[in-house]
């Protein structure tokens, strides 16, 4: 009820009038069934934007940290959180991740679309990063198809550390349904779970436009905030795997879904995205 009130009488119609957001493929979202919805991560405003334009229920997996803030803000944030159709989701690894996405399978098993964010965090700089292949278990383990959304202008409207939004118009780009039931019975296949992920990001990078990074965007963060602990001069987010991106205009033909090019990453960084692999994703509006 709380979810249907906010985005049919008070966010969404106060969000249309304010941002006037455009959308195409609309008619791309299932009219009924199970479907996961991918999406680039620009802006935390991304839950809330996606949600306001597609007719059905969207459920997300976001971080668990917005569930065990303490205090009554902290206290007010998880309730928000829960009655606004978002469930936690531990990026820690292990039993904790799986277990989040047992609770992502329950959703889609009930029909219900689920919202997942591949990157499992906000691009630091507007570059699309690679996709952590907990959405490819989900998928592989269900069969659902996916929905693939390109969120466009949300980082101009709300940059990472900004609570007041700029007004401004915001675009998404809704893509046609990617069927990965040709993998049915290899759920567990480590390749199949990155294969499968790869040409997620592949659609998302094309509908988007965005430059493409074969990188982690948590590990980019993490550095950065090293950087900055340390008192060093940042460089710009990525620029170490400058060698390693893509960009991809949206009328640019290339080579099929799942066939990412990558060039030039240096050996060492395979060995870390092997070990990174093992972690699920999930959202991250921080």
């Amino acid at each position: 009820m709380f979810y249907w009130v906010m985005k049919r009488i008070i966010v969404g119609p106060i969000l249309n009038l304010l941002f006037r957001p455009w959308v195409k493929g609309l008619d791309n979202i299932p009219s009924s069934g199970p479907a996961v919805i991918v999406s680039n991560h620009l802006s935390f405003s991304d839950s809330i934007f996606l949600p306001i334009v597609v007719p059905r229920p969207v459920v997300f997996l976001a971080k668990s940290e917005y569930f065990t803030g303490k205090g009554l803000k902290g206290r007010l944030t998880a309730l928000f959180f829960r009655l606004s159709n978002q469930l936690p989701m531990d990026r820690s690894g292990g039993a904790a991740s799986s277990s989040s996405l047992t609770a992502g399978m329950d959703i889609l098993n009930d029909g219900g679309i689920l919202g997942i964010y591949p990157e499992g965090t906000r691009s630091p700089d507007g570059r699309l990063y690679r996709g952590k292949t907990g959405v490819a278990k989900l998928v592989l383990a269900t069969g659902v198809p996916v929905i693939p959304v390109a969120m466009i202008g949300t980082d101009k409207v709300q940059p990472i550390g900004r609570r007041i939004p700029n007004i401004r118009r915001v675009g998404i780009i809704i893509g046609e349904p990617l069927d990965f039931t040709r993998y049915e019975g290899l759920e567990d296949d480590r390749f199949v779970q990155r294969s499968v992920t790869d040409e997620i990001m592949y659609e998302l990078m094309r509908l988007s436009g965005q430059e493409y990074v074969d990188a982690y965007a948590s590990t980019v963060k993490e550095r950065l905030a090293a950087e900055k602990a340390a008192g060093r001069k940042t460089p710009k987010p990525g620029a170490d795997s400058r060698r390693a991106a893509v960009r991809i205009s949206q009328d640019a033909s290339g080579p099929a879904p799942g066939t990412v090019t990558e060039v030039g990453r240096a050996p060492s960084a395979d060995a870390a995205a092997r070990a990174d692999d093992g972690k699920d994703a999930g959202p991250e509006a921080g």
